[in-house]
């Protein structure tokens, strides 16, 4: 009868050992799901804060090409301008010269 009482007594120490193990088993798994949810709110503070930093930073950015481009556009025109002036003083330089050489072939009968 006593190995049949230490037996049960043995039995009954595993029994609650493997309860003790579980309940420490639930308790880690609920702290390591409460730190990831925490991890998680963290990261994607971190992502929303961002976000909004890229956001205020391209904001900036087309404001300022907006601001650079109408400038580029001025610059743009003036050159433009600038080689149209030079395009036209080339011509009436080469005009003359271009009226003769039309006229002559134009009025020259090849027999």
């Amino acid at each position: 009868m006593m190995a049949s009482s230490s037996r049960q007594g043995g039995i009954q120490q595993l029994l609650a050992a493997e309860q003790e193990a579980q309940q420490i088993i639930n308790a880690a798994r609920s702290e390591k799901m409460a730190r990831l949810k925490q991890a998680k709110e963290k990261a994607e503070k971190e992502v929303a804060e961002y976000r909004a930093q890229m956001e205020l930073e391209f904001q900036r950015k087309v404001t300022e090409g907006s601001d650079g481009s109408g400038a580029n556009v001025k610059r743009l025109e003036q050159e433009t301008d600038t080689k149209i002036l030079h395009l036209k003083a080339e011509a009436e330089k080469v005009s003359p010269g271009v009226t003769r050489m039309l006229l002559r072939h134009v009025t020259t009968v090849k027999v």
